[in-house]
């Protein structure tokens, strides 16, 4: 008989699969199948996955290698810049090691000029976004900058992507992204079902698991679990319920996470990329023109290089309502100067319009700061 595994255990093994993962990446690649690697979440997976490819988010999420990217780097730039570059540059990075190709974004400039020298190291094709998401020209341009992902990825790799293999993929990550969206809406239970760090672990960890329909099970079986043990009576207790917004959440940026946690609050909703900004929205299934339904998707996403940024407000104001949120952490990378410029419209926006607390946090990928959050954390949960 199958012992079943305790919850904590579960959210543990998400974690591992993160650290991990490099193991699962090489156990991929020696089935003879590419790997793309990516750093965003505007980047269709459904066209590496109708080939048969695997996707992995690349290593963009720590200070190990700044130092060896600010020798050729400006010093005064995002650190996911600086770390992207310098995982790349160091092959320190196992998922970049392995990646065949590597698909940028043109979602700031840094970054759109840092891919010309990571060109160096691997091939990299840069997708060019457009800036206001609302317009007919800038959903044709989209459209055009898929297609061409696609034909590249033709050419590239000697293979032909089928309309009905896009289909098919369309349909799986669409499963998976149900899937997450199923999981982290446990948030909404009031009091609290699940802590903000556990959440985290599994929209972090799940993106290096390369056998989707695997994750999708596993994620759907995670949830059914929790809210079993919920039913029964198992909740944490009541604390002031948290959405973190703003720049990518994961790796040591999770210490503003456990500050908040740490010092009284429960993060109940993550509106960044690595949370429901990317998963909200699914794509239609029924067009049948593939390419115009992965355009609608992907432009959706509330991504602060939009000017203007409807998407964003829309998330932020259905996640504050349905996830009872007390207040707002606005969570900014240095030298990332769309969300910085950002904040202003969301803190009125939050403060005005949905009358609640609002604080913005700006932040590095160094620990010396962990101190200054805590005490930050503390008297704004003290507040609430």
């Amino acid at each position: 008989m199958e012992v079943r595994k305790a919850l904590p255990e579960i959210f543990e093994e998400f974690s591992e699969a993160r650290r991990n993962g490099f193991i699962a990446a090489k156990n991929f690649k020696e089935t003879n199948r590419p790997m793309i690697g990516t750093f965003c979440t505007f980047m269709p997976q459904e066209l590496p996955l109708a080939m048969g490819a695997a996707t992995v988010s690349l290593c963009a999420t720590s200070d190990e290698t700044i130092g060896e990217a600010e020798k050729d780097l400006p010093r005064n730039l995002c650190p996911l810049i600086k770390s992207s570059y310098g995982f790349g540059k160091t092959d320190k990075c196992p998922y970049f090691y392995f990646s065949d190709l590597v698909v940028g974004e043109t979602t700031c400039d840094g970054k759109r000029k840092m891919f010309e020298l990571m060109s160096d190291y691997k091939p990299v094709h840069v997708m060019r976004l457009p800036n206001d998401p609302t317009t007919q020209a800038s959903f044709d341009l989209w459209k055009g900058e898929i297609i061409k992902y696609k034909e590249v990825l033709e050419k590239q790799f000697d293979t032909e992507i089928s309309n009905e293999a896009i289909k098919e993929a369309i349909q799986l990550k669409n499963k998976e992204r149900k899937a997450l969206k199923d999981f982290y809406a446990l948030g909404q239970l009031k009091p609290s079902a699940i802590e903000g760090l556990d959440i985290l672990k599994v929209l972090y960890g799940s993106t290096f698991k390369f056998d989707r329909e695997q994750n999708v099970y596993d994620i759907n079986d995670l949830t059914e679990k929790v809210q079993a043990e919920y039913d029964s009576g198992k909740t944490l207790e009541d604390k002031p319920r948290i959405l973190i917004t703003g720049c990518p959440i994961g790796g040591v940026t999770e210490k503003v996470v456990k500050a908040i946690e740490d010092n009284g609050g429960r993060v109940v909703f993550f509106e960044n990329c690595m949370g429901a900004k990317a998963v909200e929205d699914m794509v239609d299934e029924n067009n049948e023109d593939v390419f115009e339904a992965l355009t609608e998707k992907y432009l959706k996403i509330g991504c602060s290089c939009m000017s203007p940024n409807p998407n964003r407000f829309k998330l932020l104001d259905e996640a504050i309502d349905a996830y009872k949120v007390d207040a707002v952490v606005d969570v900014v990378l240095q030298a990332c100067h769309t969300y910085a410029i950002e904040t202003m419209t969301v803190k009125r926006f939050v403060n005005e319009k949905k009358e609640k607390p609002y604080i913005s946090v700006e932040t590095d990928y160094s620990t010396s700061d962990v101190g200054q959050l805590n005490t930050r954390m503390a008297a704004f949960i003290e507040m609430l």
